[in-house]
C-alpha cells in the first residue's frame, strides 16, 4: 500500500467516524474535547503526586510532566504542522463540504499531527509510568482515548493525524520518565512498596481509586451536557 491509498483510507476513515453523528453526541464531543473540562482531573492529579510524595519528589515529577506536555506539544504545533501542510478535513477544499462540524468549529488551517492526541497520550503514558497500576492504566488511556476521538468525530483530525499524536506523545513520555528516574536516583530514594494497600512505586491506591472516581464524573457531567444540548434544541 503506498502513501496515496494510506490517504485515501484515511479520508474514508475519518467521514465513517464523522457521518456518525447526533444532537447528543454533539454535545457530548464538544464537552470532552475542551481542555477545561478536564481540570477537576488535573487538580485530582496534582493531589495524589503531592499527596504521596515528600516535596522534592513530587515537585521533580510535576516538572518532568510539563516537561512531557511542552515537548509534545511544540513538537505537534511547532514542528508538524508547519512542516507537513496539512489540511484538517473541515479545512481541505476537497473534503469540507463533507464534513460534519459542531457550532460552526473548524480548527486551525493544518491539522497533521493532533496536537490533543499528542498531549494526552503523553499524560496518560507518564503517569501511567508514574504510577504504576494495571487499572489506572487502563483509566488513563481510556481517558487519552476519549478527546482524541472526539477530534475525528468534530471533523478536525484524520485518524493518522490521532495515531501519530498519540505514538509521538507516547514516545516523549518514555523518554522523560527515563530522565526522570535517573534524576530521581540523585535527589531522594524511592523504596519499593509491597502492601497491597499500595503501588509498587509508593501510591496509595485509595487515592488512584478518588483520581478513577473524578474521571467517571466527569465522563457523566459530559453525557449529561449532552443530553442539556438536545433539550435546548428541542424547546
Amino acid at each position: 500500500m503506498d502513501i496515496q491509498q494510506l490517504i485515501e483510507l484515511d479520508k474514508e476513515l475519518l467521514l465513517a467516524i464523522n457521518g456518525c453523528h447526533n444532537l447528543f453526541w454533539d454535545g457530548c464531543m464538544w464537552v470532552v474535547t475542551d481542555t477545561k473540562t478536564w481540570i477537576p482531573v488535573a487538580a485530582m492529579l496534582l493531589y495524589v503526586i503531592f499527596k504521596n510524595n515528600k516535596p522534592v519528589p513530587a515537585l521533580l515529577a510535576l516538572v518532568m510532566l510539563a516537561l512531557c506536555i511542552t515537548l509534545s506539544d511544540q513538537f505537534a504545533s511547532g514542528l508538524c504542522k508547519p512542516y507537513f501542510h496539512r489540511f484538517r478535513p473541515a479545512q481541505d477544499p476537497a473534503l469540507q463540504e463533507l464534513v460534519h462540524i459542531v457550532n460552526g468549529y473548524r480548527g486551525g488551517a493544518y491539522g497533521f499531527i493532533s496536537s490533543h492526541a499528542a498531549n494526552t497520550f503523553t499524560v496518560a503514558t507518564f503517569v501511567a509510568l508514574l504510577l504504576r497500576k494495571p487499572m489506572t492504566t487502563f483509566f488513563l488511556y481510556t481517558w487519552a482515548c476519549v478527546p482524541s476521538y472526539s477530534r475525528m468525530y468534530l471533523g478536525v483530525h484524520y485518524p493518522g493525524d490521532i495515531v501519530c499524536g498519540a505514538l509521538a506523545g507516547t514516545l516523549f513520555a518514555c523518554l522523560v520518565y527515563a530522565l526522570y528516574v535517573r534524576l530521581l536516583r540523585c535527589f531522594a530514594d524511592r523504596p519499593t512498596y509491597i502492601s497491597d494497600q499500595y503501588t509498587h512505586s509508593g501510591y496509595e491506591v485509595a487515592d488512584l481509586l478518588l483520581l478513577h472516581a473524578v474521571l467517571l464524573l466527569t465522563y457523566f457531567y459530559a453525557m449529561v451536557m449532552g443530553m442539556v444540548k438536545v433539550a435546548q434544541l428541542h424547546l
